[in-house]
């Protein structure tokens, strides 16, 4: 007899659905609570979550985003069973940390010792157990003698510093975070990630909800996306990143997150983007795979980066100037639009770029048939390496900000360099050594 011999998910939701009944008044909820009036229900039903399956395997580090509204914490509670599901069924494999509503079950008229041990009894510690990991929850909360008064004496950063310690030490095997590494002052902060960086690479399981995206592309294996309580794909950060910046434009397509390349737009840059003169304009380094979108009211038809010396090339020596070209085409009246570009590491995770409005370079309107010639000119200052340029014309209609041509991850550029530092870029610093002056 064959033995299988997989491991189960660390966590398993499936068709999971959460509703909840809106009444236009207060008292139509009594009245219905009591059987009185009409047989038809008086409330609306709101959907927080329809239908969700979501499988996470064990040592998996798992991101959730979407907009506010799309359910990302209420599907967090239901796994960790603050809430209860309307329909459908979680499975969860492992002792869980949930890093929620911070110092939600602290007692305020408690000290801060107590509320340890109050908290790590809640979790199903022994006293001995708490004690032991004591020294630990102190170190990394790091609140001196405060932690001998009553927490409703604490500052906030005080009060979330001690909840995040107690939940970040008691050795899980699943941690779910919900914003909570944002919490505290800019040292704390970093203390949080480093740890949330020993879990990683310890093999536990993470699930991670953020509007961070640098964080998600960082920290995550895989990512759902998730807007107005469905789930609209699963795939690799780059991709449901790039899909979730669509859905906060609202030019969000149902095919466009599937977490493989059947979800990418077809259209070659070099076949659809043309230049001014209606040849076909492929610049080097062009992906022939790129995410465009927008509503077309003007278009990007011409891109692609030069050298020092002016000449087209999608590789940058470092420490010298270089050039982003851009032409875009209106098809109507604009009364201010923005043009922009952006760099990402191949990761996905932004790390520099600007616009026309932020340079104060670009503020007047442009009219149909129109095309502008736009260029942005910068010393190279990235590490050597790989690196994705993006570009977009944007604007505003009545402080209403629209899209009306984007274009992601569009050129590769290739950085070239003798001397890479620490970090993205190059501080360029000026170095002296010498010796010091001898007291006489």
């Amino acid at each position: 007899m064959e033995t299988n011999c997989e491991q189960a998910p660390a966590i398993r939701v499936t068709n999971l659905k959460k509703v909840y009944k809106l009444y236009d008044r207060p008292s139509d909820r009594l009245r219905e609570a009591f059987g009185l009036g009409k047989r038809k229900s008086l409330a609306k039903e709101h959907y927080a979550l329809n239908g969700i399956n979501m499988t996470v395997q064990t040592g998996e580090t798992v991101g959730i985003i979407g907009t506010n509204g799309s359910g990302k914490s209420t599907i967090l509670k239901i796994i960790t069973g603050v809430l209860n599901p309307t329909e459908g069924e979680v499975e969860v494999n492992g002792r869980i940390s949930a890093l929620l509503e911070l110092g939600a079950g602290f007692n305020m008229e408690y000290n801060g010792i107590e509320n340890i041990y109050l908290n790590g009894t809640m979790l199903g510690f022994s006293e001995k157990e708490i004690q032991q990991k004591l020294p630990a929850i102190l170190e990394f909360a790091d609140i001196g003698d405060y932690v001998y008064q009553p927490v409703k004496t604490y500052s906030s950063g005080m009060f979330v510093r001690l909840a995040f310690a107690v939940a970040i030490n008691i050795e899980p095997e699943i941690l779910i975070v919900d914003e909570a590494l944002s919490v505290g002052d800019v040292f704390f902060q970093a203390k949080c990630y480093h740890k949330f960086e020993e879990f990683k690479q310890m093999g536990k399981t993470i699930l991670f909800v953020s509007h961070d995206l640098g964080s998600i592309s960082k920290y995550c294996d895989r990512v759902f996306l998730l807007n107005k309580g469905e789930l609209l794909g699963e795939g690799s950060p780059k991709e449901m990143i790039d899909a979730y910046k669509r859905v906060l434009v609202g030019q969000y397509g149902e095919q466009e997150a599937g977490g493989d390349s059947s979800g990418e737009e077809e259209s070659a840059p070099g076949g659809e983007i043309t230049n001014p003169a209606g040849q076909a304009a492929p610049a080097q380094g062009q992906n022939p795979h790129l995410l465009e979108y927008g509503t077309r009211q003007a278009e990007i038809i011409e891109f692609y980066l030069t050298d020092e010396k002016g000449v087209r090339s999608n590789a940058i020596l470092k420490g010298s100037p270089f050039t982003v070209h851009m032409s875009v085409r209106f098809y109507e009246h604009l009364p201010a639009p923005i043009f922009a570009f952006s760099v990402k590491n191949i990761m996905g995770v932004e790390i520099t770029g600007t616009n026309t409005m932020l340079e104060k370079a670009f503020l007047d309107s442009a009219e149909a048939g129109q095309v502008k010639k736009i260029t942005f000119t910068q010393r190279m200052t990235l590490q050597g390496g790989e690196y994705l340029l993006s570009l977009g014309v944007t604007g505003y209609n009545r402080d209403v900000f629209e899209v009306y041509h984007r274009l992601y991850d569009v050129l590769n550029i290739t950085v070239v360099s003798d001397k890479n530092t620490v970090g993205f870029y190059d501080m360029e610093s000026a170095v002296t050594v010498r010796d010091a002056e001898t007291p006489g």
